[in-house]
This record gives structure tokens, sequence and C-alpha cells, in this order.
């Protein structure tokens, strides 16, 4: 099976090659070239370096991160993995490796920070995994409802229980047979997330003789984790809203050569060293490092009020469940899908799964400690044995599909592992929706992913039916709402005044809750302590509450009249418009093209989560960060989007190709036509066309025999061989990911044979010290009678369309020693001559090489 990265119409990858590693080195290959900013950011955010680039505002999350060891506790994951998921993880990392330095020329961000290329350690991609979810059960809550409590009373623990996700949430259903239109199943839904550019999805489709699989992946991860269609299975997954992490208040001292804390047996060491914080434009910032029996410490103090330490499963286990991954590649039904999540670690989800044989699936996974409630709902005392952790939850809940499933970040499967959920609006609606018929398509999943219905209205609509003393443009307004169908549609002005009504509502709620704020909480937890938000979603709570000297109905009144006065309010879309995060605030357009209007319909509570803040501002932040809809009767017409494109560099035609799908609600085909991504690169020289294409090894057998088997080709060491032998050694160079063969044209006339290689993965490359990015060549000149400069234009298209059209930043040739014909022709290009070094040939004899290099020119 040829290495090989194809695209389709949308310039998603499709990545081909001859065994698992092969593809997992392709797969990082592909990471690096299409989201190189990407992966390497979040690899700096794991290591708690991104203020060296970023500046002071990125320190905050730094310190988190050296202090909550996300690098260590990655290693240590890594270690722990059996020795074949360890080898694949690592093909990944020398995917990324190799292309990670040419990627990042593609992107102008590394330009703009000056941030320089630094080679991965094979655990990266477990740290960015960390990095990208340490938060996503939200522990920073158990420090809002401590300060709640600080302030409130024990009473108000809970108060302000929104039932709905502060930080990511997903909708998903599984319509079995029996209600579609082919007799099988389809899976479908969307991931809520903060809009990120690039996205934190990556369509891709992933082919190699054990699998074939296609679906969402995080660039950095090896795999597709959460959303993936093998042909006669599929799974996807939301956030189960479990709590699997806690926070422990720690007395701790320090002794002559030590620091301690106590614990439920006494003190006890806690070790510790020092960081240093690298901070562009000032001065370095240093953290001490604490870790006690429970957890790194977090929020430290010493010999004053009470640090506080994290104790997260990855940290005590020692595992996240990257052993999952491959499996679940493997995996050919719901029950190999189901047996693989057993092992699952982190974050906890809610999994659903079908597969064409009728197989149905829905459970939780991941691991879930067992301790008292009051460690799910705050920080509690370390020095108590009574908060320990004691085993973990086994089984994890699962429940019987006997007819459509729904997953919506509710209460439902996952009741007994957290202790706030989303508020159950939309997983009814999905569920009110799918049941209504029997003849579903994947063409017909866009009416359950774009369903704009707001269960939620209903407690601030029916509060306002119990207002009196109205003006009489409050009274227009109050009929207005009263009488609405209650979808938030862009067009609808209407839905814009119940927007504004709740936003004038939320913020009379707040100021009676003044004393919570300006909370004494590290830097990076300061966004969970903001009295508005949690008012904001917890508003249904609070209108239901019985608070003492809070007239709700009063403040209800005055947010009516204060909008109706303000009236006519434009549509919705028109406020409510997507704000796609980029760490640099960069642009979601390029200079010179043209914007879309980025006006959405939907909010926090519809089915189409488009979430804004809605006591502060109407942008929305955070949506679905991909829609997805897979079929199992025919996995070629499965369907899928993401808000921006493939491609995570500002100006590729695939950055944002996608986003106006996105934006109508519309899918785009997740099997759409092919072309080869490495074929048909053209430049014109003084002798005419030139055209460098991919090689077929059948097609051109006959080409290549004749080429390398002739006079000239001496100094290939193939002269002797047979053609059955030529035909081996090519299709073995077609199957791999390190070695390419071109076919070099002029004027539609082949002319030339080109090979590119890994010097990492190639004999050449153990004679020098491999820089990242290099890029092995080869080239053969065809027999012919050619014109003056023939060979010195070619090369220089081989210069061009390795540094331009490829992006390395250094090219390597290796010509025999005694080839002082191709030494002369390169060192007048203008390669530098290097050492020599021995390499074997294919007959089986070896060459001395001379090694020359050429730098792309700055």
């Amino acid at each position: 099976m040829n290495a090989r990265v194809f695209r389709d119409t949308y310039g998603v990858p499709h990545l081909r090659a001859g065994d698992p590693l092969a593809l997992a080195y392709l797969q990082g290959v592909n990471a690096a070239r299409d989201r190189a900013w990407q992966i390497e950011f979040e690899r700096r955010r794991s290591l708690g370096t991104t203020a060296a680039f970023l500046g002071a505002e990125a320190v905050g999350w730094d310190v988190f991160a050296r202090q909550a060891r996300l690098d260590d506790t990655a290693r240590r994951c890594y270690e722990a993995l059996d020795p074949e998921t360890r080898a694949w993880v690592a093909a990944y990392v020398d995917g990324v490796n190799h292309a990670l330095p040419s990627g990042a020329t593609r992107a102008p961000e590394f330009a703009e920070t000056g941030l320089a290329v630094e080679r991965w350690e094979p655990w990266a991609p477990l740290g960015i995994w960390l990095a990208v979810h340490i938060l996503f059960a939200g522990f920073p809550s158990k420090l809002w409802r401590t300060h709640v409590v600080e302030h409130l009373g024990e009473s108000a623990v809970e108060l302000f229980s929104s039932e709905g996700p502060h930080g990511a949430g997903s909708n998903g259903w599984l319509i079995p047979g029996s209600h579609t239109a082919s007799g099988q199943a389809i899976l479908a839904g969307d991931p809520h997330r903060y809009i990120e550019s690039p996205g934190i999805y990556q369509q891709v489709r992933l082919t190699c003789p054990e699998f074939d699989v296609l679906g969402l992946a995080v660039p950095g991860i090896p795999g597709i984790a959460h959303f993936g269609h093998a042909g006669s299975v599929a799974w996807s997954i939301t956030n189960a809203m479990a709590d699997y992490q806690d926070l422990f208040a720690e007395q701790l001292r320090r002794t002559d050569a030590a620091v301690e804390a106590l614990g439920p047996d006494g003190w006890a060491p806690a070790p510790s060293h020092t960081e240093q914080v690298e901070v562009a434009g000032a001065d370095p910032v240093e953290v001490e490092v604490i870790e006690t029996d429970r957890g790194p410490v977090i929020s430290s103090a010493i010999d004053g009020r009470a640090a506080i330490s994290l104790r997260y499963p990855p940290r005590v286990t020692g595992r996240l469940g990257f052993e999952v991954l491959p499996r679940l590649l493997r995996a050919t039904s719901v029950d190999e899908v189901d047996a693989a999540f057993d092992d699952w670690v982190e974050p906890v989800n809610v999994v659903m799964a079908a597969d064409t044989s009728g197989g149905l699936l829905h459970r939780t996974a991941g691991v879930v400690p067992r301790r008292p409630r009051e460690n799910m709902l705050r920080v509690v005392p370390a020095w108590e044995s009574a908060h320990q952790w004691n085993g973990w939850h086994d089984p994890m809940p699962r429940a019987d599909v006997h007819g459509p499933a729904v997953m919506a970040n509710a209460r439902q499967l996952a009741a007994s592992l957290g202790v706030e959920f989303a508020a159950p609006h939309r997983a009814d609606r999905i569920h009110e929706l799918v049941t209504a018929r029997t003849d579903w398509s994947v063409e017909t999943m866009p009416d359950i992913h774009t369903d704009t219905y707001l269960g939620s209205a209903g407690s601030v609509l029916d509060l306002l039916t119990e207002l009196d003393d109205l003006s009489s443009q409050a009274l227009a307004l109050r009929n207005e709402l009263l009488t609405w169908d209650r979808h938030m549609d862009a067009s609808s002005t209407t839905a814009s005044s119940y927007a504004a009504v709740r936003k004038a509502l939320v913020s009379r709620l707040t100021d009676h809750f003044t004393v919570l704020e300006n909370a004494d909480v590290p830097e990076l937890f300061t966004a969970w302590m903001d009295p508005l938000t949690h008012v904001s979603y917890a508003l249904e709570n609070l209108i239901a509450a019985d608070l003492p000297d809070v007239n709700v109905r009063w403040l209800a009144r005055e947010a009516l009249e204060e909008v109706a006065a303000r009236k006519p309010r434009p549509p919705w879309g028109e406020t409510h418009q997507l704000a796609p995060l980029h760490a640099l605030r960069g642009p979601v357009f390029a200079p010179g093209e043209q914007p879309i209007d980025l006006g959405l319909s939907g909010d926090h509570h519809c089915v189409l989560s488009t979430s804004s803040l809605p006591g502060l501002t109407d942008v929305c932040i955070r949506a679905s960060a991909a829609r997805y809809a897979f079929d199992l009767a025919d996995r070629a017409d499965s369907q899928w989007v993401v808000p921006l494109g493939a491609s995570g560099v500002l100006g590729d035609p695939h950055h944002h190709d996608q986003l106006p799908l996105w934006l109508r609600g519309s899918l785009a085909p997740a099997a759409g036509a092919l072309t080869r991504e490495d074929g048909a690169y053209e430049t014109t020289s003084a002798l005419g066309t030139v055209r460098i294409e991919a090689a077929d090894p059948e097609r051109d057998l006959d080409l290549i025999h004749d080429w390398v088997t002739a006079d000239r080709a001496s100094f290939w060491g193939m002269t002797a061989l047979s053609r059955a032998e030529i035909a081996a050694t090519y299709r073995f160079l077609d199957e791999v990911p390190t070695h390419h063969v071109y076919i070099m044209s002029l004027d539609g006339t082949p002319v030339a044979l080109l090979q590119t290689y890994d010097p990492q993965a190639d004999p050449a490359g153990t004679g020098y010290e491999i820089e990242p990015g290099d890029l092995g060549v080869h080239l053969l000149i065809a027999p012919g009678t050619r014109r003056p400069g023939f060979t010195g234009h070619l090369v220089t298209a081989v210069t061009d369309f390795a540094f331009t059209h490829l992006g390395h930043p250094r090219i390597v040739v290796d010509p025999d020693a005694e080839n002082t014909k191709a030494i002369n022709r390169f060192h007048r290009s203008g390669f530098t001559l290097g050492p020599t070094t021995k390499i074997p040939q294919p007959n089986g004899t070896t060459k001395t090489a001379q090694l020359a290099f050429l730098p792309r020119p700055s």
C-alpha cells in the first residue's frame, strides 16, 4: 500500500501507509505540515513555556503547568505504556520532528513571535492531551463553591448550580436501524468547545492493511480518539461531566532540610524544587514546585494560609488511556470498541457506538475515584482521613439501548459520577426530534444539528407573566415574547429582545452578590471566580431559589422596562457573532480576503449550542467544534464539517473554506473525491516547463528500469539488478512514508528520476549530524542528448520544489565520492561539501558517499 497523502475537495488529508507505524509517522508528518503552530503551541503549554514567546499574559498558565507537573506526568504515563503503544506514539513523534521545521515556515505565528522549533520528546502527545483536558472536569469550580460557602454560608454551596458546562459539552445521538431509512444505524452529534483557530479537531482518514478509519483527530495526538468510523463500526463521545479531580487544603511547613505537609498520619516530606518561567519582555518568574502525598500543590503558601493541592487520576495511576487509541483503530465491532474503552482514563466520557451487525453501545468510560461527596463540591482538608480516595468506580455506568439514545452532558447515565451536569434541555429536545420519525438519513441530520428551540427560556418567560404595573412599551414587549416560538434564529428580533431581557436580569441579579467579587485565587483561576459568569449559567436555579433580600420579580420588571425603552432590537445574528479564539488574537481572514458574515443562530441551551456569556455579551466563543453524521449503511455517505478548515495556516485555501457550510448548518462528504497531494508540481525554467509528479511503481516501472540500469546510472548501484528486483525496491519505497519517488518531465517528456528521503530513516543519516527538517535528495538524469545548462536548471527546480513546495529548511545529497561530475554540479549550485560516509547499496555493496548540504535561502 502506497505511503501517500491524498486530499479531498476541502483539503482533508487521507493518509495511506503500509503498516500502523508507518501510518503513525505519516500522521505526525501531516499534523506538522497542516497545524505546525497549533501543535507546537500546545506542546509548549504542556511544558509551561508559553510566556517565553507570549509574554506576561501567559505566566499564569505556565506557573500552573509547572506546579501541576503536566510534563512529568506525561513522561510517567508514556513510560508505563506497553511497548507496542509506546512505539506507535514514538513513530508519530518522529513524523512530527521530521516535518515541523518545514511546517513552521508556512505558519506566520512562528515569525511573529520569534518562536523556534524544538525537537519533541516521545511523550509530547501525552503532555498535549493533559494540557488540553486538565481543566475539563472543572476542578476550579470547587474553588468557587468554597468561596461561596465562606461568604454566604453552608446552605449556599450549590446555590449557583448551573446544570450547565462551563468549559466543554457535546451533543450526540444514536439512531438505530429501526428509525432510519436504510435500516442501519446512524451515529451523529457535535462536540461543543471553545471555537479556536486553528480548530481543536482535524478531519482525517487513516488507512493501512490492518484498518481504515476516518474521523476527527486532535492535532498533536496519534490516532482518532473521540469520533471515528471504521466501516463496520463507528463511535463517538460526549463529556460525561464526571467529577474525578480533588482539591485539598494543605498545611505546609518548612524545616531545615525540606518542606513537609500535614496528612492524616501526621507530617510527611513534600518533595520540592524551583523552576524558572521565562517571560518575553520581562524578568523570569521563579516557581516553587511542591508535591504532597495528595498531589502537586497548585496554590502554595508555607507557614501561612492553606495551600491547595490537586489530585488527578493520571498523576495517581501513571496512566492516560493511550493504549486504547490503537485498539480503537483496529476495532471492527461494538464489542471491540467496548472492550477498548474499558482501559480509558482521561477525560471521563459517555461513549456511543454502533456496528453493521446491529450492535449498539451506550456507556461511560474513564477513571473516577470513590470518595465522599464533599470532595466533589469543594476544597477539603488534607489532614482528615475521611477525604482520602478509596478505590475507583467499577464498573462504570452503562445502558441497554433499545431505541434512539441521546447524550448531551445531562445527568442520565453519569449521575453517580458527578455533582453538576448540563440542564436537560438539549437532551430532551434531541430525544423529541429523534423519536418523531422513523426514516432518518444522513441528509436529514442537519434538522437536528441546527435546531434552535431554547428550552431554558421558559423560566424567564414564566417570570414575566407574573409582572404587573408595566408601561405600555413593556406590555407590548412581554406580549411579543410570550407569543414567540422560542427559536433563537439569527434573523429574529424577538430572539434578540429575549437575550437582552435575560442579560439585563443577569446583570441586576449579579449586583446582589458583590460580596463574592475579588476572590483570592491564583491568576489562572480568576475566570472561574466571576459572579457574573456564575449568575449567567445558574439563572434558572436562581429564579427558582428563595433568595433572601432579593426580589427577583422586581428585577425582572426593571429588566423588561429597560429593554422595552431601547426597542427596536437588531436581529439576533447581528450581535450573536462567532469570534474564534487565537493565542495571538490573530484574524480569521487574511489580508485581501473577503470577510464572511459570522452571525449565528442558536444559544447555550439550544441543540445548536452557540454559547455567549448572557450577562456580559452576545458574542459567541463556544459552539460546535465539529459536526458529524456517521452512516453505518455506507460509510461513503457519511458527512461532517468543522468551523474553519483542514489547514491551520492563515491564507491557505483550506484555512476556513468549510466556514460557510458550518454557518448555514450544512455538512460536507466525509469521503470526497481525492487528489494526490505530492504530485503535479510545476515551475517554468529557461528550458521550458518542468513538472515533478509522484511516480507509480507499476505504471512507471518500464521507465524506471531503463533509467536505473543504464550505464550512466552506474553510481546508483542498480545496473545488475533484475526487473523483478527493481520492481520490489520501488514498491517498497512507495510503501514507506519516509521515502518518495518522483518523475521529472520537461514540456511533457520524462527526463529525470527524483528520490527524496528522511535522513532519520536512511543509512545516509548515520554519517552526519542531522538537523530538524533535513531532506535527502537523489537525482538521476535520464539518458539522452541534453542542451547546455540542462542539469543546472533541473537542480534549480529540485531545490525550489524542496524549499518552496515541501518547505524543508535544508537539502542533503550523497553522490558517490568518485562521481566528480555530480559533486561538481552540486557544488556549482551552492551546496557545501561535508563528510564522506559509507552507505549500503541495493546490490549488496557499499558506496562511499560525499555528503553535501544546501540551506534554504534566508
